[in-house]
């Protein structure tokens, strides 16, 4: 049964240090792992497309590791990665755990059952469709960290700031689950009226009330042998937590209407933004729910906080966006400014961000003046950018690619404006001149954009979907070009 959950694995194979022996193959295939070796980093992005797990092979160091991952994500790819340590470094095996390694081994360990069960579980399809990213060492240690709790039949209560991930951290703890092959079924409970949430948890019978022409399955239902996510839990009106108190106690529901009680084996994982214990406090969220829905709490952190997860997380969207095959590509102006931006949005903000500036960008190459940001004071607090180098692989693995491969940009038209086309040809020319002038340079493409938009649109409201913002962010950046004294008659 084990050999059956890890036969034709095909596994990158990354050894810096020694090639791998006849024999050892050997012993490879017969735990049916089959192996492509590689040595430049053109070769890694080409296997890894068809790769369901890469092996490395780590020094005095996990530092390789955490360089793999990060060239895993720049490169658009989701593969989980097994290391092999030398048995007296224990503190790299347990470095190597802590950033995420799905199992370590040691060098000199080759038989067929040891690597199947450092293998067991492993499901290719299902791993090589997910699309998260956890570059960052904070977000590595809660990616481990969530793994485990998924292991557990427990309740887990995911805490965060908006728009930081917490249903991705959700999908993640199902995955990562016995339930992976359940359905996830998702709610958020302030997104529906008070009157319509009990009915969608629970439920209801026909002729239950006017309207119920036919029985309804509601959520817990629906997630029978799953995972129900319960978004914005703290929302939830307090009558209705008595309700979901009981069944997460009794494992039994009774839909409106009904006098059956039905049994479930759902998993429930809630996420909030507030604070509940206050919320208990002000009577707002009931305190035995409370300790109920928490037996494990994971706190996602603001984007901010996990600087290591923006850029890959930004070449991940510009994948998606990527036209005819072609993908978008980040100057290292624009990925320095993405850097030293605040996040207030985190991740929703950050993919407002990356779809604008493929709207705006002509070529393929996103630059600053491409970015826009949601805050309406954020481009003028942008602080003078230092220039920053990304850090290359090891050397004896990727000598004979430079290290900004993964961001070699292809041709692109500059914007339309003179101004636009004036200020490109300077940043190309004066690239130390960019850091000291960025400030007004963004201030001035905002502009740009933000007239070009309005002149080729019939109203302000078109103008701001166009540009991909409210129509009151526009009102406000408007009324700040009339501050500093431009006509906009044409715009009124």
């Amino acid at each position: 049964m084990i050999a059956s959950s890890v036969n034709a694995l095909h596994a990158v194979w990354l050894d810096p240090f020694s090639p791998l022996g006849e024999a050892e193959r050997a012993q490879l295939d017969a735990a049916g792992v089959t192996l492509e070796c590689v040595s430049t980093l053109g070769e890694m992005n080409v296997a890894l497309r068809r790769a369901h797990v890469l092996v490395v092979r780590l020094g005095d160091s996990a530092d390789l590791l955490l360089e793999v991952q990060t060239l895993i994500a720049q490169l658009g790819h989701v593969v989980p990665v097994l290391c092999r340590v030398e048995r007296r470094r224990m503190e790299v095996v347990v470095e190597a755990m802590r950033l995420g390694a799905l199992h370590v081994l040691p060098t000199d360990e080759w038989e067929p059952q040891a690597w199947r069960e450092a293998l067991q579980g492993l499901n290719a399809p299902e791993l090589k469709n997910k699309s998260y990213v956890f570059v960052d060492p904070v977000s590595q240690h809660l990616l481990a960290l969530a793994q485990r709790v998924a292991q557990a039949e427990v309740t887990a209560l995911l805490v965060g700031p908006t728009g930081a991930g917490k249903e991705v951290l959700a999908r993640v703890l199902h995955e990562a689950s016995p339930r992976a092959k359940g359905p996830f079924v998702a709610m958020n409970c302030a997104a529906l009226p008070e009157h319509l949430i009990e009915d969608m948890l629970f439920g209801h019978e026909k002729g239950a009330f006017t309207g119920a022409l036919k029985e309804h399955k509601g959520l817990f239902e629906q997630a029978h042998g799953g995972t129900v996510f319960l978004d914005e839990i703290g929302e939830m009106p307090i009558h209705l937590q008595a309700k979901l108190l009981r069944v997460l106690q009794e494992k039994k529901l009774n839909r409106l209407g009904g006098e059956t009680s039905i049994t479930l084996d759902v998993r429930v994982v809630a996420a909030t933004n507030k604070d509940l214990r206050q919320a208990i406090q002000q009577r707002e969220f009931r305190e035995d729910l409370y300790f109920r829905i928490s037996t494990f709490r994971l706190r996602i952190q603001p984007l901010a906080e996990r600087p290591g997860d923006i850029v890959p997380l930004v070449l991940q969207s510009l994948a998606r966006h990527a036209k005819e095959g072609v993908p978008y590509t980040l100057s290292a102006e624009a990925r320095d400014m993405l850097l030293q931006y605040s996040w207030p949005g985190n991740v929703r903000e950050l993919e407002n961000v990356v779809q604008r500036a493929v709207v705006l960008c002509n070529g393929r190459t996103i630059t600053p003046v491409h970015l826009m940001f949601d805050e309406a004071s954020a481009m003028n607090s942008v602080p003078e950018l230092a220039p920053q180098t990304p850090q290359p692989l090891s050397q004896p693995v990727l000598q004979p690619l430079p290290p900004q491969a993964a961001y070699e940009a292809l041709p692109s038209t500059p914007m339309a404006t003179p101004e636009m086309q004036a200020y490109a040809a300077e940043a190309v020319e004066e690239p130390t001149a960019l850091a000291v002038n960025l400030q007004h340079a963004v201030k001035s493409s905002e502009q740009q954009i933000i007239m070009a938009a309005l002149q080729s649109t019939e109203s302000r409201e078109e103008a701001a979907r166009k540009l991909g913002i409210s129509p009151r962010t526009l009102r406000y950046k408007l009324a700040q070009l009339r501050n500093r004294g431009m006509s906009l008659s044409f715009a009124e």
